[in-house]
């Protein structure tokens, strides 16, 4: 199981930042991404980061500047930093870990955590 944490509400141009980690298996042998999904909407992926032996991250074109994903093996936690957020923004985001390189297919997860929700708002 993967648990989300540190989402909230926040104004538009703050930051926040998430946190996903496991009690159950070690982060590191894989690729971890964050994905969202908004009301109405389907879910995306937004930032991945493979497993430690190469640490390559990716990013959603729309966020590329603003977000940056992060691992620290000795917390066995990923990091979604999110900096200038925007309403756009808004969404439950997810992580999601593969035993394969990163992908931005849903399929392609083998375990998900429960979302925590982002909510950009003045």
């Amino acid at each position: 199981q993967l648990v989300e944490s540190g989402g909230g509400l926040v104004q538009p141009g703050g930051s926040l930042r998430l946190s996903c980690t496991s009690s159950d298996f070690t982060l590191g042998y894989y690729a971890i991404a964050w994905f969202r999904q908004a009301p109405g909407k389907e879910r995306e992926g937004v930032s991945c980061i493979s497993s430690s032996g190469s640490n390559t991250n990716y990013y959603l074109d729309s966020v590329k500047g603003r977000f940056t994903i992060s691992r620290d093996n000795a917390k066995n936690t990923i990091f979604l930093q999110m900096n200038s957020l925007k309403s756009e923004d808004t969404a439950n985001y997810f992580c999601a870990a593969s035993a394969h390189s990163c992908s931005w297919s849903t399929n392609d997860y083998h375990f998900w955590g429960q979302g925590t929700q982002v909510t950009v708002s003045s």
